[in-house]
């Protein structure tokens, strides 16, 4: 059983897209996304630096427009069993099952990044990332400082969110057998403060038209296996605000019994927490097209016999 997974911010580096632009038929794809949102994602995803790839309003449409590009370049009839998408990456997901369009999907992560980079200007917010620690004693000191567990990633990997000072008070506070590194983040990412986003990205879901899903997505709330297109909508939606449960969404492949993953572009980080999470699954991680012929091979050995191709 495959699934294929989409990464969430923070996994671009600069000219990532490079290499994906030689190839011709997706270069003039992501012109057409470009166009469709207003924003130059050539010459981001290959000339910017890493500040104005970092910026929320800018990396979220670059993320999910790199996804799309590589799920096209698995090509048509390139079957899979589910997916998954850390954050933004959900918008990946919904796509290439059928939910709404690659064009769909663009317009939307653009209104959901112009809408949580306004709401994270608004307050003096961020994100640590906790590695390692006891688990319970990690979750406890979070909540005692007022923080918020936004990204709860497994394999000993837990992302706080939240103020800024307590979020000092934490690196101050950790236990030994911790450690905290801040993220280049200019907001708390789900968590209350993006309450506003919500309410604008909710009107503007209103003028899509989704479809049920061709194959079961897996969702961030709770890892639970969604088909339902206006269930995945809405939770999509409501995620700006609430934590990401990537721990649950590998629990549920595990139970559901998935054999390989393909993470795509910008590929790397999950692929990483999915190695120390889920033993004995076979992994690969589409960062360039020289990836290309072993994801083809991957594909062929696991995809099960009721996989369909991405829409």
């Amino acid at each position: 059983m495959l699934a294929i997974v989409a990464p969430g911010q923070g996994s671009q580096t600069p000219g990532f897209l490079a290499p994906w632009l030689e190839i011709s038929d997706l270069k003039d794809s992501l012109a057409t996304y470009s166009d469709a949102i207003g924003l130059n994602l050539a010459i981001l995803g290959t000339e910017s630096g890493p500040d104005e790839i970092r910026d929320t309003a800018n990396a979220q449409p670059l993320i999910v427009s790199a996804g799309l590009l590589g799920a096209k370049a698995l090509g048509v009839d390139a079957p899979f069993d589910l997916t998954t998408g850390h954050s933004v990456g959900e918008l990946t997901a919904a796509s290439i099952a059928g939910v709404i369009s690659d064009l769909d999907a663009m317009r939307l992560v653009r209104e959901r990044g112009l809408a949580m980079a306004v709401a994270a200007a608004h307050s003096t917010t961020g994100m640590s990332a906790v590695l390692g620690g006891d688990r319970d004693e990690i979750l406890a000191l979070i909540a005692h400082l007022g923080l918020v567990a936004a990204n709860d990633n497994g394999a000993g990997q837990i992302v706080a969110a939240g103020d800024l000072v307590a979020l000092t008070a934490l690196a101050d506070s950790i236990p030994s057998n911790a450690r905290v590194r801040a993220l280049a983040v200019s907001g708390a990412f789900h968590t209350h403060f993006m309450a506003p986003a919500v309410g604008h990205l909710k009107e503007f879901a209103t003028t899509l038209h989704p479809q049920d899903s061709t194959h079961a997505i897996v969702s961030n709330k709770d890892g639970a296996r969604i088909t339902n297109g206006e269930e995945v909508m809405s939770r999509i939606v409501s995620q700006i605000a609430n934590p990401v449960r990537w721990d649950m969404c590998m629990a549920t492949m595990v139970a559901l019994g998935v054999t390989a993953v393909l993470e795509l572009p910008p590929a790397g980080t999950l692929v990483g927490l999915i190695k120390r999470s889920m033993p004995g699954v076979e992994t690969l991680a589409l960062k360039t097209p020289d990836d290309l012929d072993a994801a083809r091979d991957l594909i062929a050995r696991h995809a099960g016999p009721n996989a369909k191709a991405a829409q």
